[in-house]
């Protein structure tokens, strides 16, 4: 039984501490770009090596 209650509180430990780095990202504007994401497919993103004339992805 006492098993039981130390793996009750590791796991509201280890959910509180997701909680905490989660509103911590929120809170420092991780999330605030809306406009990216959707016209990042739009964007060539090939690297192109000058030494030898390939093109990378």
């Amino acid at each position: 039984m006492s098993v039981i209650i130390v793996l009750i509180i590791a796991s509201l430990l280890i959910a509180t501490l997701f909680l905490v780095v989660f509103l911590w990202s929120v809170g420092s504007g991780q999330y605030e770009d809306t406009y990216t994401p959707s016209v990042r497919i739009l964007f060539d993103e090939n690297l192109f090596n000058e030494d030898n004339n390939k093109t990378f992805n």
